[in-house]
């Protein structure tokens, strides 16, 4: 008996341990923060090979209009928590389905004077090593909504 409640015991500190802390995030001087060299991550600003860089989402229109859309999209998301929302700048936690790990995702909205926009983005896992491609996956589903949703 005391040794299934150990076991019991242990994987709860286990399961609850698996949202990590949050990192520093958020913007430095216009840019979001780098990736960590584990590759977890991926980012359209900070990164200075392949494996962490991904492209932009690169929209037509003011920076109101996508950012109403991202919102749209990122509230009809799964597990999804939006933890802040500013002018120029967006973060969110996505949870796993069955361990509960909580991957950071930001978005970044630059100023700009013509009415092309760049929206760049960071997703990176709290803990562990590798994700096995799911931030970036994950950054590709949102910008295929992203562009779906202009033809509806």
């Amino acid at each position: 008996m005391y040794k299934q409640i150990s076991i019991i015991t242990l994987s709860m500190m286990l399961l609850m341990g698996c949202s990590g802390t949050v990192p520093t995030l958020g913007l430095n001087d216009g840019q979001l923060m780098p990736c960590p060299d584990s590759p977890n991550c991926v980012n359209s600003q900070q990164a200075a090979d392949e494996e962490h860089f991904i492209a932009p989402i690169d929209f037509i229109g003011t920076q109101q209009q996508a950012k109403v859309r991202l919102l749209h999209i990122l509230k009809a998301s799964e597990r999804t928590n939006i933890v802040v929302v500013e002018e120029n700048y967006i973060r969110v936690e996505f949870t796993s389905q069955v361990l509960q790990f909580v991957d950071d995702v930001e978005f970044y909205f630059p100023s700009t004077i013509s009415d092309k926009i760049s929206i760049h983005v960071r997703s990176a896992s709290r803990i562990g090593h590798s994700d096995f491609g799911v931030n970036r996956e994950r950054i590709e589903q949102i910008r295929n909504k992203f562009n779906a949703y202009e033809q509806q």
